[in-house]
């Protein structure tokens, strides 16, 4: 059987009704879609399959934000604190842990429950052997960023390595609020720097935010050979973040962030969370507290592509950036 996102995210929210993975018939009420994603066959009972599903959710859970890994354990009654036989008491337990109302809770549930049937079936597919056509992928990415300059200024200092032969030019991208009439921005602010490991050869906008960027390396690279380059960014952000929403893998990314005096109030880790929701506050990530030079830094393993890992703040005026 052939598993969407849709039907296995509506088998988790038919799934958390009532007493969730503790349902007395759970063998009869986990679908086709859950029973392909875990692997339930025939012959199992009751018992292997509620361990077959919570196993499953709880190893994938765990690479979920905060907020939402609370949300769907909660939802589904596999959170300890959380263990009332009926869904609405498990979200109000959500909602008061949360300090937010019962209608936010529902919602980080709902998100919740989707990236996990992201990421279940992001597994099953196993995405490596899918990408014969991939060139090269990130081994190390060091971001540091100066909100106290007149302009932010962003220094990028990044490791790749090879994944075929006659690798010579890397596709990158930066994304940047919209300044420009309807809401566009034509990245004639954005000033790229190189410092090494590369000559410039490409520019283009990708989006109506989206700069991409084309860099040609000194030399062709063999398939495992590594290449370091280092990139400076000045431009004016729009929101109050800066993420890394990687094209390719991303083994390490450490971000290092240093405020204009004061510091903010308010400062969060992101994690493996969708792009838009990088700029919404809705989205809980686990708090940063500056030191006395204003800094925060944060470190990220194992990148997935297409998911945002940073930082976010508030601030009065409104700055933010993506890498790629």
């Amino acid at each position: 059987m052939t598993v969407s996102v849709a039907d296995l995210s509506g088998e988790l929210r038919s799934l958390r009704r009532g007493r969730g993975v503790a349902a007395p018939q759970l063998r009869e009420r986990a679908g086709p879609a859950l029973q392909t994603t875990f692997r339930i066959s025939e012959g199992d009972d009751n018992s292997e399959v509620r361990r077959k599903i919570t196993e499953g959710l709880l190893t994938l859970a765990r690479t979920l934000p905060n907020d939402l890994r609370l949300a769907v354990l909660a939802a589904l009654a596999m959170h300890e604190e959380a263990g009332h036989p009926f869904y609405q008491d498990r979200v109000r337990w959500l909602a008061h842990t949360l300090d937010r109302d019962d209608r936010t809770a529902r919602r980080r549930i709902d998100e919740g429950m989707d990236q996990l049937a992201v990421l279940a079936l992001g597994g099953v597919r196993s995405p490596e052997p899918e990408q014969p056509g991939r060139l090269w992928h990130t081994e190390e990415l060091r971001v540091m960023v100066a909100l106290d300059q007149p302009t932010p200024e962003t220094f990028e200092f990044r490791r790749i390595v090879a994944d075929t032969d006659h690798t010579s030019e890397l596709d990158l991208a930066l994304t940047l609020g919209a300044h420009g009439r309807g809401g566009r921005s034509s990245g004639s602010d954005l000033r790229v720097d190189v410092f090494y490991g590369g000559v410039l050869t490409a520019r283009a906008m990708e989006s109506s935010e989206r700069v991409g960027l084309g860099l040609r390396l000194p030399r062709q690279l063999s398939r495992g050979e590594r290449h370091e380059f280092a990139l400076r960014f000045r431009a004016p952000f729009r929101y109050s973040h800066f993420v890394c929403v990687p094209r390719h893998p991303v083994d390490l990314f450490i971000l290092h962030l240093r405020f204009a005096s004061p510091a903010p109030v308010r400062v969060s880790r992101l994690e493996r969370v969708f792009q838009d929701d990088a700029r919404d506050t809705e989205v809980m990530g686990t708090q940063l507290t500056p030191d006395a030079s204003g800094e925060v830094q944060a470190e990220f393993r194992h990148l997935t592509p297409g998911f945002a890992y940073g930082i976010r703040w508030s601030a009065t005026s409104s700055t933010g950036a993506q890498t790629h």
